[in-house]
């Protein structure tokens, strides 16, 4: 006789509307990384908006903005990636589709500032790329 996964086994089918523990692991992974990633995106703020000396000027850039305005835009999406990513802990669908939307927006905005921090730029790319595919993958919530 055949053995059969439970519904609540780790190897659930993808043909019945179900997830593995896989998909689910990461959709929380994604939240814990939006979180640190919101936390980062604060401390880049604070340091452009406290200092202009912090980061490093670019002449002839094509999204070379003041290194406050850098703060600034680092410091509000920062907060608001905070929120999603507790959002998405606590295991809200708004935080999910909105955390796949403005891990986009990071995305965006670290590759334009890409040559004033390389280093944080490229791992809040990182972050927010798995964080995408993350909350794309899993569909637990979404088909159930």
């Amino acid at each position: 006789m055949a053995h059969s996964a439970s519904a609540s086994g780790p190897a659930r089918s993808a043909d019945h509307g179900q997830t593995s523990a896989w998909a689910t692991g990461g959709t929380m992974f994604a939240g814990v990384l939006l979180l640190v990633d919101g936390v980062f995106g604060v401390i880049k703020g604070i340091t452009g908006i406290a200092s202009d000396q912090v980061y490093t000027r670019i002449n002839n850039y094509t999204f070379r903005f003041d290194v406050t305005a850098w703060g600034w835009i680092h410091l509000v999406l920062g907060i608001v990636l905070a929120i999603i990513g507790l959002g998405i802990l606590r295991g809200a669908m708004w935080a999910r589709a909105a955390g796949v939307a403005l891990a986009a927006v990071s995305l965006i905005v670290n590759f334009a500032w890409l040559p004033y921090q390389p280093l944080w730029a490229i791992i809040s790319i990182a972050i927010d790329t798995f964080v995408i595919w993350a909350l794309c993958t899993d569909r637990s919530k979404v088909l159930a």
